[in-house]
């Protein structure tokens, strides 16, 4: 981005993070979360059952795991030189996992459903959270859908419910889904375009401290050739796995470049923190690059990285820098959840979680 693009955006008055009203704890939020872990926990349960082994509650079918490069250039403005990661030019090893959102490991790619990407950035400096700071990562999750319908804890508790008790009946959970206000956007999920993951952006949907404002961050396929794979759509005649085909095809034989942008906060009014359900309205709020992934020609299907992540990693955005630190009901749910959804995996699965500090401890 020239210079001269920069210009109105350096201005702007974009909301501190800490200022009054971009978090508010509701009072049932405790309770809400234990019960969502009792819920993750019994779906978790539900696949132990059917397939001997057990994954996380969502994100359980692995499409890809790649390495690469993640850059930061030496030259952004001040208003987007935040937390130690922005703050001067650097290029960090990156881990990424491409995943089907959904909690069942052998979804048939037919289904269209929101798809996933993780990153784990390595060597990253800086004043850390608790939970990570043995290992120097930085842990960014995205997801296909740019707005998530578990879009605060509330909404979480009531959805899961009614997917544990209709899940296997579409019709009557949609009947109960019907009755909602936000019905719109509970069924979205099920109208995702259904494409070659390559081509695709990838969304935080929530809320994060960016230093001292507030970000939603995606990534942006930057090249010609992944743009083009969006008109790959998958077909009726295609494998249930022509996902993580297609993929291992394309690394096989291309580079792929992503574009990391934040998204700041400016109006707390039509920028909700709390709600991660809504969009914020690009137009009005634009995206501003900060940083760029590149991933090199490689094997994108590795069968030891794949059992090694799933038996034994865990993507956390609290696993990270305090600058960068997850904002709203969503990630504050996430602070207790993912720990207990892995140390069910762990138990269940006779496996230890491995904290990797280095991006060699992954195989493959």
């Amino acid at each position: 981005m020239s210079s001269f693009q920069w210009a109105d955006l350096v201005g702007r008055k974009y909301v501190p993070w800490e200022a009054e009203g971009v978090e508010a704890i509701p009072p049932q939020e405790e309770e809400d979360t234990k019960a969502i872990i009792t819920q993750i926990n019994e779906m978790q349960q539900r696949q132990y059952n059917k397939t001997r082994h057990c994954y996380g509650g969502t994100h359980a079918r692995t499409q890809g795991i790649v390495k690469g490069t993640f850059i930061v250039p030496g030259d952004l403005p001040k208003h987007l030189k935040q937390s130690e990661l922005f703050k001067e030019a650097g290029k960090y090893p990156v881990a990424c996992r491409y995943s089907s959102e959904p909690g069942d490991p052998g979804l048939d790619d037919h289904v269209p459903q929101p798809r996933g990407f993780a990153m784990k950035i390595f060597n990253v400096k800086g004043e850390m959270f608790d939970a990570g700071k043995d290992c120097p990562t930085q842990d960014f999750e995205f997801n296909s859908a740019p707005a998530i319908e578990l879009a605060d804890a509330k909404t979480t508790r009531e959805i899961l419910c009614i997917r544990l008790r209709y899940g296997n009946d579409k019709s009557e959970m949609y009947k109960r889904l019907e009755e909602r206000s936000d019905y719109d956007l509970q069924v979205s999920r099920d109208k995702v375009p259904n494409k070659h993951l390559e081509s695709t952006r990838w969304y935080s949907q929530s809320a994060y401290r960016f230093g001292d404002y507030v970000m939603k961050y995606r990534l942006v396929p930057s090249t010609e050739t992944q743009r083009k794979l969006a008109e790959e759509t998958v077909k009726p005649d295609d494998s249930d796995d022509i996902l993580h085909r297609w993929l291992q095809n394309f690394h096989a034989s291309h580079e792929a470049e992503f574009l990391f942008e934040v998204q700041l906060l400016e109006n707390l009014d039509e920028q909700p923190v709390e709600y991660a359900g809504t969009v914020w309205d690009e137009k009005k709020y634009p995206w501003q690059p900060v940083a760029e992934l590149v991933i090199p020609k490689q094997n994108s299907w590795s069968y030891s990285r794949k059992a090694f992540w799933e038996d034994h990693m865990r993507v956390d955005p609290w696993h990270g820098l305090i600058a960068l630190q997850p904002l709203g009901s969503t990630n504050r749910l996430r602070r207790v959840l993912y720990p207990a959804s892995s140390a069910l995996r762990r138990k269940m699965n006779a496996r230890q979680e491995i904290n990797i500090k280095n991006i060699e401890e992954i195989p493959g």
